[in-house]
């Protein structure tokens, strides 16, 4: 099993990828994708992540947890994806041991009921290593400087992200889980420690804190509200606990409430370390 490219290695950091980082301006992003910069309909890379076959091409060794690169290919299509085995989890004293695909995956899913598109098309499916979470790989922008635009107060897409993060309750957002795409859209990675029923909001995205959330932001807000008490909250079900699933709910009905960024937690480190 041979390691991935270097370039494809540069593009994801922390527990899944790593990009270069180069110094120049980052660009503004669009609030809402209309498909994967794979070229994918999102339909048609969730169909190709459940249904196809995955060859392992190689492994991220920087991440903390198994996090292996493969060919997906199905029905004449293939993409590059990540897999990430439930097998291949280490265990975390504030997470229960083998949950953390399902995390993966439950955040996608209420990216995707919001209208946020924040997260990468991602499936639970069987593999080479038995279950695991399986998510279309993002080739981030190497013209974008994930270090300025982690800074940025005035770019939507972030902000929107940090709503998001508020509203998984995301304990790991680096600098390095940011992906700006070719396409100028701007996607997340590795929500595989969210949905603690516990406050553990951990994020380098503090800029708007204690500020009026954004209209766009409320709406998405409302819509997520109502769809956790519907088919979402269904979906959650086989991927979370009632109690997780209920403490998101009351998180997204206080956001709602205050209509504010959210400040760090007391007790409980404000940035994830390393931040990058």
């Amino acid at each position: 099993m041979t390691e991935p490219s270097a370039e494809a290695n540069e593009s994801r950091t922390g527990s899944g990828r790593r990009r270069s980082q180069s110094r120049k301006r980052a660009r503004q992003a669009p609030p809402v994708p209309r498909q994967p910069a794979t070229g994918l309909s999102e339909e048609r890379a969730i169909e190709l992540l459940t249904e196809g076959t995955l060859e392992v091409e190689g492994r991220l060794v920087a991440a903390s947890n198994a996090t292996l690169y493969c060919m997906a290919r199905y029905d004449g299509t293939e993409a590059t994806c990540v897999y990430k085995p439930v097998a291949g989890e280490r265990p975390l004293w504030d997470f229960p041991a083998g949950s953390l695909a399902g995390r993966e995956v439950a955040a996608y899913a209420v990216s995707r009921a919001a209208g946020w598109d924040v997260v990468p098309p991602t499936v639970m499916r069987d593999g080479p290593f038995g279950p695991g979470m399986c998510q279309l790989w993002i080739d981030s922008d190497p013209d974008v400087d994930i270090i300025a635009l982690s800074r940025r107060a005035d770019h939507v897409a972030l902000r929107q992200m940090a709503v998001f993060d508020a509203a998984v309750n995301n304990a790991d957002r680096k600098i390095g889980h940011l992906l700006p795409d070719r396409s100028g859209h701007l996607y997340g990675c590795d929500h595989g420690v969210c949905f603690a029923e516990e406050y553990k909001l951990r994020t380098v995205l503090w800029q708007w804190r204690g500020r009026r959330l954004p209209d766009r932001a409320v709406q998405a807000l409302r819509k997520l509200d109502t769809a956790l008490g519907a088919e979402l909250g269904t979906e959650l079900s086989g991927l979370l606990t009632r109690d997780e699933i209920d403490v998101t709910r009351d998180r997204v009905k206080i956001l709602l409430e205050h209509r504010v960024h959210p400040y760090p937690p007391d007790g409980w480190p404000a940035v994830p370390w390393p931040p990058l």
